[in-house]
């Protein structure tokens, strides 16, 4: 599926010179003139990613990012034709992602374009990879269970047993779900399998294993993962 990119820009023409270079990249590409009209686009279709001018009228580049920030989370790259280091420097504490400076080659701009894309793509796919809640963190391909950053030592289906209920916090398993999804059936009928193993991760990860903060019981039908600690 094609990246869909929102380009914002008061000048006509750098929006032309944008959905031309884009369009021919493969990119989806819409266009606002103004911090209004990207706002009302963002929130209708979000971007993977949005090209912004500083110099705008009404609403300047700034608190455009302000506000498509609170709307969704999105890798933002800066144009600008002010070089000032001072805008650098605050568009990078504020947290976009580049900054290019005009006049640009349309070569360039694709290039920058694409890492960012990449960036935000590697990190989604390593974040997939890694939860943490409170205390607890774990790591899918490293196979590494940590809590107060001490490594826990966990069999192998004690990590799956965690990181499948991890995985869907405050989703209920039974305990002919787990059995089923952990140990493909092969002890049907013994679910004792599974409270034995639910009692062996609580020791392990629990500060105290009688009073839980992470796997909870639900009483008469499984148990759970409980991602808000302590409640």
């Amino acid at each position: 599926m094609a990246y869909s990119i929102l380009a914002i820009d008061d000048d006509p023409k750098i929006l032309k010179i944008l959905l031309h270079t884009l369009r021919k990249e493969g990119f989806k590409v819409a266009t606002a003139a103004s911090g209004e009209e990207a706002l009302q686009i963002a929130r209708q279709s979000p971007p993977d990613l949005v090209l912004l001018d500083i110099m705008m009228p009404d609403m300047d580049g700034f608190e455009t990012y302000q506000k498509l920030k609170a709307l969704r989370e999105v890798p933002v790259i800066i144009l600008s034709s002010r070089s000032d280091e001072v805008d650098k420097i605050v568009g990078f504490r504020m947290g976009i992602d580049d900054y290019q400076t005009k006049p640009f080659s349309p070569s360039e701009l694709t290039l920058r374009v694409k890492a960012v894309l990449r960036r935000g793509r590697d990190q989604k796919a390593n974040n997939e990879n890694v939860l943490k809640y409170g205390n607890l963190a774990m790591d899918y391909e490293k196979r590494v269970v940590e809590v107060n950053n001490n490594k826990i030592e966990l069999t192998p289906k004690e990590f799956e047993l965690l990181w499948l209920m991890a995985s869907s916090p405050s989703l209920v398993f039974t305990k002919a779900h787990l059995l089923d999804k952990i140990w493909e059936s092969c002890f049907y009928g013994d679910d004792n399998t599974v409270t034995v193993h639910i009692r062996k991760l609580r020791e392990k990860i629990e500060a105290n294993p009688s009073k839980p903060v992470f796997i909870k019981t639900v009483w008469g039908t499984g148990y759970k993962f409980e991602k808000e600690v302590g409640k």
